[in-house]
């Protein structure tokens, strides 16, 4: 049984669609990454799942219980944690006062592992709170009661690098001892370093499910190519080259810098540019905007649809034409 199961599901609110018949499933003990550009639908597919909204079709499952049902839901969310992407506090209280408040509500099984991992000031009143500080008090509320399964929306917003680390080496401890985490990111390093599979939403309907490294492969690298002498541009002509832009050198000898996404193979790309002297090369992941743009650019009518959707691979696949 899924973690969290959609299926059809939509939200209409009138003039806007949110949620136009998504259907994926969250498997017990992976980490599912939902992405997509702001007002594409994440904050409703999330606070329909919490059953903070009432679908207006389909149907939504949470920990094997139907979300619409109130003494369902309730039993589910004994089991789940939530982080909001703007935990808010009450201001004139403590940060321990925070704590004894959500112990109180649905018990402390582990916060003193917690409190020193992430460290909030608990003896500050919240109005003093940096916005860092205010997430690592939402982590700690968020797990603190060993829950199933934790839903995180931009769950580092705010950390410094060191805190960020520190999370994501948390997360993949959780996984191995079986949590299940859904969670929306604007973070590429983060999707790849932590998420089994992602789900890409747009305009309301899901364009794609699959496993994290197959979207970073289809998405391409972000290379950069820095040579002594300008390259023909038929030299650089190899199939999965998109964007190639150029920028000659302020002087004579500064060479010519290359840059480019590529989705080919990079032996060939190598091959082709053998024979010229390279001063730099490098290549990096793509930019999750770029990664965006794979499904963004162009018309909706270019998107895949259901069933291209399913027979590309997607293991526990997503559907929804865009």
């Amino acid at each position: 049984m899924a973690a969290i199961e959609l299926e059809g599901l939509t939200k209409d609110y009138g003039e806007v669609r949110a949620n136009d018949g998504i259907t994926f499933a969250v498997e017990r003990g992976e980490v599912f990454g939902y992405l997509g550009p702001n007002g594409a639908g994440k904050t409703t597919t999330i606070r329909t799942v919490l059953g903070l909204l009432s679908p207006t079709a389909g149907t939504v499952r949470l920990l094997g219980r139907d979300v619409t049902d109130e003494a369902q839901l309730l039993e589910a969310k004994r089991r789940l944690g939530y982080l909001p992407d703007d935990p808010a506090f009450d201001e004139t209280a403590t940060g321990r006062e925070i704590l004894d408040l959500h112990a109180s509500l649905k018990g402390d099984e582990r916060s003193a592992a917690l409190l020193e991992l992430f460290d909030p000031p608990l003896d500050r009143e919240i109005r003093e709170y940096s916005r860092g500080n205010v997430q690592k008090l939402g982590l700690v509320t968020t797990f603190m009661h060993d829950p199933d399964l934790v839903i995180l929306d931009e769950p580092t917003s705010g950390l410094d690098p060191l805190l960020q680390q520190r999370f994501n080496e948390f997360v993949r401890a959780e996984r191995e001892a079986g949590l299940t985490v859904f969670f929306s990111s604007h973070i590429l390093s983060e999707v790849r370093k932590l998420c089994d599979r992602v789900g890409i939403i747009r305009d309301g309907r899901l364009v794609t499910v699959e496993p994290v490294e197959s979207l970073l492969n289809r998405s391409g690298k972000f290379v950069r190519l820095h040579a002594d002498e300008p390259i023909p541009i038929r030299s650089l002509e190899v199939d999965g080259v998109h964007g190639l832009e150029s920028n000659g050198g302020a002087g004579p000898g500064d060479g010519t810098e290359y840059v480019f996404t590529f989705t080919g193979d990079i032996n060939a790309l190598l091959a082709a540019i053998r024979e010229y002297r390279l001063v730099d090369l490098s290549i990096e992941e793509a930019p999750l905007e770029d990664v965006f743009m794979r499904f963004y650019g162009g018309n909706a009518t270019d998107a895949p649809t259901a069933t291209e959707q399913t027979t590309a691979g997607t293991d526990r696949g997503g559907s929804g034409d865009v």
